[in-house]
Formats: C-alpha cells, structure tokens, sequence
C-alpha cells in the first residue's frame, strides 16, 4: 500500500533531521547547554516505525 512507503519516508526525514540535532547537541561549545528534547530516543523510534512501515508496505 503507499501509504505505508509515504510513512516510511517521513519517518526517514525525521530520523535524518534528529540525527542531525543530536550530532549538533554533542558538538555544542557549552557544555552546560544540554537541551531537552531526547534526540537519541526520538531517532531509534523514528527508525523503528520506519522499519515497520517498509515491512507492511512489502508485505501487503
């Protein structure tokens, strides 16, 4: 079904866009900023979802 392949690819750009976020988090010059959005958690969910998405797009 495309909409699954549709769900996919957005969870890819999410995936992609947190990765990016926790590579500038842990890169920052203060070290007291820590920031409070959960970047690492956010990415392994967005890959994991996407990762079902693509299972259930070939599946059906």
């Amino acid at each position: 079904m495309q909409a699954y392949w549709i769900a996919a690819a957005a969870f890819a750009v999410i995936a992609i866009l947190a990765a990016l976020a926790e590579r500038r988090r842990a890169q920052r010059k203060v070290l007291d900023r820590v920031g409070w959005v959960p970047w690492s958690g956010i990415l392994l969910t967005a890959l994991f979802a996407g990762a079902i998405c693509i299972t259930l797009a070939m599946r059906s």
